[in-house]
């Protein structure tokens, strides 16, 4: 077990003759009518952690809203996604309607890029017990204890670690089991322990922040289980920085996202 301190947090140097394609091409399956925020936040992390290309699949409904809210990120369509992305991420805001459950399901069997999951698409992992092992594409979930407690009923908090290393073995997937002091876990059986963040960042959004984060670092080319650590604690050292500007009440998750170039800065430069 590792606890994972900024001296241990580093980020690729950028070569200087370098364009948009040498930094990732990564699609969001994100949003739905009744949550338009997650996929703003989560798309908007991604475009903030560096990607060069972030294409957002959201309903018809929604584009209008997310298309007055978003610059960078690029809106598609759910029913023509283009292929060759570098990393996937599906279910910030997804909802738990009958066209999630088939994209996800679809993207569990399909191959192609590493695979994050994120809160409505944990939730129908769990209800349908879809397999994880058998799934041709590496995986990163990110459940909080709720959600942890349905893929893994038999959960302990008081044993996070123990639990979330014996999951992620099991189920051959990167686990970050978020809270105070998150925990990832890899399928090699590393365990690494979270040394950011504050209460301030228990708000609706943080979540869909780290998840964008996490797919932005493995659609650049850092390996799941590592992309997944330096997240995690990006996620959190964006929300210190907000904390010490803002207060733990005010802080919001939109001040996380700016803060989060700010973190971002401090690894680079030192990088």
């Amino acid at each position: 077990m590792t606890e994972i301190v900024r001296e241990q947090i580093s980020l690729p140097r950028r070569k200087e003759d370098s364009h948009k394609g040498d930094f990732g091409k990564v699609l969001l399956l994100c949003g739905s009518k009744f949550y338009t925020g997650a996929a703003f936040f989560s798309a908007q992390a991604a475009v903030n952690t560096g990607s060069g290309l972030v294409f957002l699949s959201v309903p018809e409904k929604i584009r209008p809203t997310l298309s007055q809210k978003l610059s960078e990120p690029i809106l598609i369509s759910r029913k023509r996604i283009p292929a060759g992305f570098n990393a996937v991420l599906a279910g910030c805001g997804l909802s738990l309607e009958r066209s999630s459950l088939r994209l996800v399901r679809n993207q569990l069997r399909a191959n192609g890029a590493p695979l994050v999951c994120d809160a409505d698409a944990i939730t129908l992992i769990a209800r349908e017990k879809f397999s994880l092992i058998s799934s041709p594409r590496e995986l990163v979930l990110t459940p909080h204890e709720g959600e942890f407690l349905r893929l893994c009923p038999e959960f302990d908090r008081s044993r996070r670690e123990e639990f979330a290393g014996n999951f992620a073995k099991k189920n051959g997937c990167t686990l970050v089991l978020k809270g105070h002091r998150t925990v990832t876990a890899t399928k090699s059986g590393d365990v690494f322990i979270n040394t950011t963040g504050n209460p301030g960042m228990a708000k609706g959004g943080s979540g869909d922040i780290l998840a964008g984060i996490i797919t932005s670092l493995i659609g650049q080319g850092i390996p799941p289980e590592r992309a997944a650590y330096i997240g995690v604690w990006l996620h959190g050292r964006a929300g210190d920085i907000a904390a010490e500007k803002y207060g733990e009440y005010a802080m919001t998750p939109s001040d996380m996202l700016e803060s989060l170039k700010s973190a971002i800065c401090e690894v680079e430069r030192r990088s």
